[in-house]
């Protein structure tokens, strides 16, 4: 496992850190439209999501969707999605993403009741599989495909 970050780097991976936080999860640092957030990352999520409060600061253009999102103890939440974003994470990045918009206020309200800082997102399966994504959980490292 020593050589997985040089095989991976000169098979033309980013490297990108990740934080370990106390409630267990992920963290990263991304941008959506040029806009740095803090983003858990969850390869159970099958879409990657934003806050609906996140509109104006990540300059997303939504439409409502019939979808309803279910996850993180909450079901049937009203969602929107604003698609062809450009989302970046470290030297990783991809355009025409589309984001699921719904009421974070749970997972949020989650993460403080613990001591954690307020997250802008989730980064999901979708951003993951376009990435073709390898995480090292040892050396908490995510290494995307450029």
């Amino acid at each position: 496992m020593k050589n997985l970050e040089k095989i991976l780097l000169k098979d033309g991976y980013a490297k990108i850190k990740l934080r370990f936080t106390k409630t267990n999860h992920f963290e990263i640092k991304a941008s959506i439209n040029n806009v740095k957030g803090r983003f858990i990352l969850d390869t159970g999520a099958s879409n990657s999501c934003v806050g609906f409060e996140a509109v104006e600061n990540f300059k997303l253009k939504v439409k409502d969707s019939p979808v309803k999102a279910a996850g993180a103890g909450a079901i049937d939440m009203k969602t929107q999605i604003s698609k062809k974003n450009l989302v970046k994470i470290g030297k990783w990045k991809h355009k025409k993403v589309a984001l699921v918009l719904f009421n974070l206020s749970h997972v949020n309200t989650a993460l403080t009741n613990h001591n954690s800082k307020s997250i802008d997102g989730i980064i999901g399966a979708d951003i993951l599989k376009k990435g073709k994504a390898i995480i090292d959980y040892d050396k908490k490292y995510l290494y995307l495909k450029l």
